[in-house]
């Protein structure tokens, strides 16, 4: 068998090819111009939409953050004030419990130092008396 006894189907097969890509094409391409225009406006004022209210939010946020470090700065003035404070208490104490301080407030209250001071040696075996400690 020849290739030319299939020449006419190759050819009718073409034309039918032909026929039916210009039919698909013409159904791909419609004429829908109004409504691609009003779905047009629609995304465009969507996204305006979304992109306004996201700029707000962005504002809102911005605002509490700016408010959040005026908070910081005022507690940050507030602890140095009162580390202030518990460093000149802190002096006071020292100053009110030194030794001198301590002897001087005794001595107001009635308080004599002692001619003759005995120690006690938790060291030792036995006590300066001469008793000989358990143990």
């Amino acid at each position: 068998m020849a290739i030319t006894v299939f020449a006419p189907a190759i050819t009718r097969s073409k034309e039918l090819i032909a026929e039916k890509t210009n039919q698909v094409a013409l159904k791909i391409v419609t004429n829908d111009s109004e409504s691609k225009q009003a779905d047009r406006k629609f995304f465009a004022i969507f996204i305006s939409v979304v992109g306004i209210a996201g700029f707000m939010l962005l504002l809102v946020i911005n605002t509490l953050l700016a408010q959040d470090a005026f908070e910081l700065s005022r507690l940050k003035a507030e602890s140095r004030l009162v580390s202030d404070q518990r460093e000149a208490l802190a002096r006071t104490i020292e100053k009110s419990s030194s030794p001198s301080a301590l002897a001087h407030s005794a001595y107001a209250l009635g308080m004599r130092p002692s001619d003759s001071p005995i120690f006690l040696n938790l060291d030792a075996q036995t006590l300066e008396s001469g008793v000989k400690l358990n143990g």
